[in-house]
């Protein structure tokens, strides 16, 4: 049976939950079809403040690709590379939503699974939650774009490390690598997952917005042109800017519309 990803949405928050049971919610080929579809109308939704991501089941977030699929999808290199082409495209267009992202994880949290969540803006796990990227024990490599998530938040040393050894590790040493910014027990986690949501969505959309834009513009290191400095002051024109220093002043909640 194939897997998939749907879409939910309370209030202001959207959740896309992975699914596929009977393998721990390992990624299949329609997973990412899903994957796309829904995050092609999260990104011309403009009511929505917070997405999440996280596995059906509550047991595992996703321990990697469907390794069933191999022998018909990914058993050349022509085909490897076209499989590639699609979770490629999934994974950009979930790092380049315009929404703030939260991967919400669970269980096992590897290979592709890693990657999807690495996509994410935050990461929030369980104390019993597991990492890896075992992928050399299939004979094959993590594909540079894949990687390239791996390497640029946690850096080339660890990213070998996990590369090379292939172990599964825990949340604690997770958090030490950069690969998530909270562990949380397990009592708590929902508590935490909403509570980050509420924060997020208190904030004003187009200023999470602008942050996600500038923090992957730093990433590059050419310098910052009069028009990209320019840019960080077009808030003070918004109606969101008046709204918020209004609400500060008259000591109530704003109501930020996005503009």
């Amino acid at each position: 049976m194939a897997g998939t990803v749907t879409l939910g949405r309370e209030g202001v928050v959207a959740t896309l939950t992975l699914s596929n049971p009977d393998k721990l919610n390992a990624f299949d080929k329609p997973m990412w079809h899903d994957l796309i579809g829904h995050l092609t109308a999260l990104e011309a939704d403009e009511s929505v403040r917070a997405v999440v991501l996280r596995g059906d089941g509550g047991r595992s977030f996703s321990p990697g690709a469907d390794i069933s699929e191999f022998a018909q999808e990914r058993n050349s290199p022509e085909q490897g590379a076209a499989y590639g082409v699609l979770m490629d495209e999934g994974l950009n267009l979930l790092r380049g939503l315009r929404h703030p992202t939260l991967a919400a994880i669970t269980g096992p949290c590897c290979g592709i699974g890693l990657a999807v969540a690495l996509a994410c803006d935050l990461r929030v796990c369980t104390e019993g939650s597991r990492f890896g990227v075992p992928v050399s024990r299939l004979g094959i490599s993590m594909a540079l774009p894949e990687l390239k998530l791996v390497y640029d938040i946690a850096g080339g040393p660890a990213a070998l490390e996990i590369l090379l050894e292939g172990r599964v590790f825990g949340a604690a040493e997770a958090k030490d690598k950069r690969l998530v910014h909270r562990v949380v027990p397990e009592e708590g986690f929902e508590a935490e997952i909403t509570a980050t949501c509420e924060r997020i969505a208190a904030g004003a959309p187009l200023a999470a917005r602008l942050h996600k834009q500038f923090v992957r513009r730093l990433a590059d290191p050419a310098p910052l042109s009069e028009a990209e400095i320019a840019e960080c002051y077009h808030c003070f024109g918004t109606e969101d800017f008046r709204e918020g220093y209004r609400a500060f002043l008259e000591k109530r909640k704003p109501a930020f519309r996005g503009r």
